[in-house]
């Protein structure tokens, strides 16, 4: 590289966003670092029972309770995105988010 030309494997980074456990995007992402805070969730037992898991798991001293949660997964605007009710319920949370999150870095990038 000559310094004035990139090279010819560069990429840019035009925008940016992310969802994660505790932080609904990058920025908050990056203040939990600087800070240290925790972002994995400690489920009660009743939360846990009520999610169907019974007593004699949650009796074993090795049955990790804790969860990374995510926030808002449910608000999908299914309008937006163009799909029907019926097809935003069917379709994969994992899915809904995705296209959330492509969304916002399309956004970021100005675009």
């Amino acid at each position: 590289m000559n310094g004035t030309s990139p090279a010819p494997n560069a990429v840019a980074v035009i925008g940016m966003a992310g969802r994660f456990p505790g932080a609904d995007s990058v920025s908050d992402y990056w203040d939990n670092l600087r800070s240290g805070a925790e972002s994995i969730t400690t489920l009660t037992p009743e939360t846990l029972r009520a999610a169907g898991i019974d007593d004699e798991v949650l009796a074993n001293p090795a049955y990790v309770r804790r969860a990374p949660i995510l926030r808002g997964v449910e608000e999908f605007d299914a309008d937006f995105f163009g799909f029907s009710p019926q097809a935003a319920r069917m379709t994969d949370p994992q899915h809904r988010l995705f296209l959330q999150t492509a969304w916002h870095a399309l956004e970021d990038a100005g675009c």
